[in-house]
């Protein structure tokens, strides 16, 4: 490669701004000119496919020719001077481009500081942590918290703001975002207190300059098609609300996807030309089959033309400069999910059902999902700009494994996020939940440790077990040195292999000795933030305790659940209500005062009628018994007990529900009368097991209300009920849905904030301090074997009741309208599946021989095991606290 000298490279880069084009960091000289991939270059090298230009240029100005070959660029440089060209932009004598030879460049990761972003150097000096390890492709940021995650994030936008006042942004929608909306405001209207000034200087950012908004132009990721932008359940409200107002930008430099202005012809409506919201794809492709089909097609070819005009006007604006998003239960970024064209553009397409399921909740129930298409930008949007920051935000354990896919393999359509490698200030930040399964961060954290812990030890031995599939007894040397945790296990242990392999037989042992035992002459608590939590987390281990008569059970439901409830579902019921009323079919139970809210043996004959009718498979009796229910809670709710004044409530909410798009938050009545309906279920359920109304508390907890930013519980208003219902019942042990760190302050662990304090309260006002606690998990997370300490057997008849249960009881559950992203089906089928695994993997780990021939009947019938954890009550109140500091920063 022939030398360039200083001058000649000064004299080009004044003629031809082409290389400052090129180069977006310093030049490194070898034996010419080398352009710098992006990172910074001390002692840091990527892997980078690049490519060899060959070329040469004259400048007259310095009297003779100079001839330059041989010089690296990357294959997107290389595109930007063809494109470049064709546009008539340069000019000769750059038309002698030759030929291009791939090569590849192979080096090690960066292990300095982050290009030029001192909020993520600050970030990285904390936590001490390296931006890559040698096994990840892409850089990573592992924060404490979900809250310290949304802070860190507003930090590094406001700073690229300040960099790029009138850059192009994409931002996401949904939860994900929640704390970096909250934290984006909060600098931006604090900005001139000292408090937030020494803040933001402390992180990195300039606190003399706050950061124009007004200049940015915004980019919309996607949205659902067809959806009306006035619902508060469509990406275009909540861009406005949010993004828009929220952060004061123009909105006309902003992009948007607004479903009024897309593939409609003059004078069209949405509901004229997709009727029930199915779009059918296939009209692409094939010819319409009428006059309904025919406009369908020209709409598609119309949504088609808009996605090429709204990614050009992208790559106009010179492609995203910042680019903030989530990652989907399949690693969907934006909507390219799993298997989208890594090189995708803005695009009207399909989702799979992962997303679906993901997206039921906004939509109002999956029959709505699965209908839903979604307009996006592409992978390749995205990556248009290779100078984009690109961040992917993700939080709670849930997340780990996907996360630890799209860092750690190579490109692949698998994992979508693997598109974003080849962008240099691409980065995933992440709380440590969602850390968890980044072999080398995690090792390097139980480095850090003087001695390893005896539950690490176990998980380490467990875990090895199961990747090799032998039995801990039959693990060897070998087997603990192929594994990067396994040789560290082996360094710190002081014993002997077989005595560790020993002492976590002996643990697994314990646990399922722990949890065969059933306790006698103890009062349970059993409790739930949904209707169904208990059922699908351990209700084999209720069935083992109340066949003891001497226990005494009570159930509570903290909220009332009304966001399950589609309002297909309440049509449904209110129109069989209405029919059974014009037949004059409740005259007489009505004559009787039956239907009186303070008649609690009317309440209980309701479930022993719809119980009858489950036995006797007869639909009519349990229609019977669950309209009964309704129009008692009509009664009740409305404080109305004449009859006609019923009907007229009920042909409004016939056509409320009748009008109401799916997805949109109810009005509070309307809220309360779906709850009664999940209430309804949970009577039914522990009805199935003997257990009356009066054993069966619902307590509406209020900071449940169905908006997307939900509020925090309060003493007063939460606290207060749980702790007046521990006097009531006064347990011996309480159950707790345990879940590990989440996405964000969900449903459950507002739950486990307001029972842990309520129990806080009550053990000092009755010095109990003997109270036992019961955590469990449910179809939305695990425990791992080392982490539970009960292992309760489950059977296949067990398994039987817990199938037949959830679907005679959750009538508004079992067509899965709200499905887990795991499972398409009921609930139950999955809970079952879990338990099935979990049995699986102690079988794998004690060997079958154990299960197999052992001297218990029981555990010979075991085919699933449902994993739980006993703690005491300071183990609950550190529990909490350790979860509250990593969900709410304290």
């Amino acid at each position: 490669m022939s030398a360039i000298s200083t001058f000649n490279l000064i004299i080009l880069m004044h003629y031809y701004f082409l290389i400052i084009k090129f180069v977006k960091s310093p030049f490194h000289k070898t034996e010419g000119l080398v352009f710098d991939s992006g990172e910074n270059y001390k002692g840091s090298r990527l892997k980078w496919n690049l490519y060899i230009l060959e070329y040469r240029f004259i400048i007259k100005s310095v009297g003779k020719g100079h001839c330059l070959t041989h010089v690296p660029v990357t294959y997107s440089q290389f595109q930007w001077v063809k494109d470049t060209y064709k546009e008539g932009i340069l000019k000769p004598p750059f038309h002698l481009l030759r030929k291009i030879h791939s090569v590849t460049i192979e080096s090690r990761p960066d292990r300095g500081p982050t290009m030029g972003s001192k909020v993520e150097d600050q970030f990285l000096s904390t936590t001490g942590m390296k931006l890559k390890s040698d096994s990840e492709r892409i850089g990573c940021i592992v924060v404490p918290s979900f809250p310290e995650l949304g802070r860190l994030t507003a930090l590094r936008f406001l700073e690229w703001v300040q960099e790029n006042p009138k850059g192009v942004i994409s931002l996401p929608t949904g939860k994900t975002p929640e704390y970096f909306i909250k934290e984006v405001n909060r600098y931006l209207t604090g900005w001139n207190d000292r408090k937030i000034q020494q803040e933001l200087e402390a992180s990195g950012v300039d606190a003399s300059k706050k950061p124009v908004m007004w200049g940015l132009h915004f980019v919309q990721i996607d949205e659902f098609y067809p959806i009306n932008p006035l619902q508060h359940n469509s990406f275009y409200f909540y861009v406005k609300k949010y993004y828009l107002e929220g952060f004061g930008l123009d909105a006309e430099k902003a992009l948007l996807i607004n479903c009024d202005h897309i593939g409609l012809g003059e004078g069209q409506e949405l509901e004229e030309v997709w009727g029930d919201g199915e779009v059918d794809l296939t009209l692409r492709y094939r010819q319409p089959a009428d006059k309904k089909e025919k406009l369908q097609k020209q709409a598609l070819e119309r949504i088609d033309e808009w996605c090429i005009e709204y990614e050009r006007k992208i790559r106009e604006l010179g492609g995203i400069g910042f680019f903030l998003g989530g990652i989907g239960p399949d690693g969907h970024i934006g909507f390219n999910i799993r298997g989208s064209d890594l090189f995708s553009t803005t695009r009207l397409t399909r989702t799979n059902y992962e997303t679906q399921a993901a997206a039921a909740q906004d939509l109002g129930g999956m029959e709505i999902a699965r209908k839903r298409v979604v307009i996006t930008i592409g992978l390749a949007t995205i990556t248009y700009n290779t100078s984009c920051v690109a961040l992917i935000i993700a939080a709670g354990e849930a997340k780990a494994n996907i996360v630890a896919n799209s860092i750690l393999r190579e490109q692949t359509i698998h994992y979508p996020a693997t598109a974003l490698h080849d962008l240099p200030e691409a980065r995933f930040y992440l709380t440590r939940g969602a850390a968890k399964n980044l072999p080398e961060r995690n090792i390097a954290l139980i480095k850090s440790d003087t001695k390893i812990e005896p539950q690490v030890a176990v998980r380490i031995i467990i875990d090895i077990s199961l990747e090799q599939r032998i039995p801990i007894a039959k693990l060897e040397k070998k087997h603990l040195e192929s594994n990067g945790y396994g040789k560290l296990l082996l360094r710190n242990e002081q014993g002997s292999l077989s005595s560790l392999k020993e002492r976590v037989i002996s643990a697994l042992l314990e646990k399922i000795e722990r949890g065969i035992a059933a306790k006698s002459e103890r009062t349970f608590l059993h409790t739930e933030p949904h209707h169904d939590d208990i059922m699908l987390g351990y209700l084999p281990g209720v069935v083992r305790h109340i066949r003891d008569h001497s226990t005494k059970h009570c159930f509570v439901t903290f909220t009332s659940g009304f966001t399950a409830v589609t309002n297909r579902f309440m049509l449904d019921l209110i129109t069989d209500l209405k029919d059974v009323l014009d037949r004059h079919g409740f005259d007489e139970l009505y004559r009787e005062d039956y239907f009186n809210p303070e008649n609690t043996i009317g309440k209980n004959r309701d479930v022993w009628q719809y119980l009858d009718g489950v036995a006797a498979d007869s639909p009519a009796m349990k229609n019977e018994g669950r309209l009964r229910r309704l129009l008692r809670n009509l009664i009740a709710l409305y404080e109305e007990n004449d009859i006609e004044q019923i009907r007229d409530r009920i042909a409004e909410l016939i056509n409320y529900f009748k009008t109401q798009y799916p997805g949109k938050k109810d009005l509070h009545l309307i809220q309360k009368l779906k709850g009664t309906c999940r209430e309804w279920e949970g009577d039914c359920l522990w009805g199935y097991f003997g257990w009356h109304s009066d054993s069966v508390h619902h307590l509406q907890l209020g900071f449940y209300t169905g908006d997307i930013f939900t509020e925090e519980p309060t003493v007063e208003r939460d606290v207060t009920p749980i702790v007046a219902l521990l006097r009531k019942t006064q347990p011996d042990v309480v159950s707790v849905a345990l879940d590990p760190e989440a996405s964000g302050p969900d449903t459950h662990y507002k739950v486990l904030q307001a029972l842990s304090e309520a129990l806080r309260f009550y053990a000092d006002e009755t010095g109990r301090r003997d109270i036992e606690v019961w955590g469990y998990r449910n179809v939305w997370y695990r425990f791992h074997p080392s982490e539970a300490d009960m292992f309760i057997p489950v059977s296949l008849n067990m398994f039987a009741l817990q199938d037949n249960a959830f679907k005679n009881s959750f009538l508004s559950q079992k067509d899965a309208s709200f499905p887990s992203h795991e499972y398409d089906g009921p609930f139950s089928r999955l809970a079952q599946k879990i338990q099935v695994e979990q049995y699986q993997m102690l079988k794998t780990c004690l060997g079958r021989e154990f299960f197999n021939e052992h001297r218990s009947a029981l555990l010979r019938a075991t085919r699933g095991m449902v994993f739980m954890k006993s703690m005491s009550l300071d183990e609950l109140y550190q529990h909490s606290r350790e979860l509250k500091k990593l969900t709410e920063n304290l």
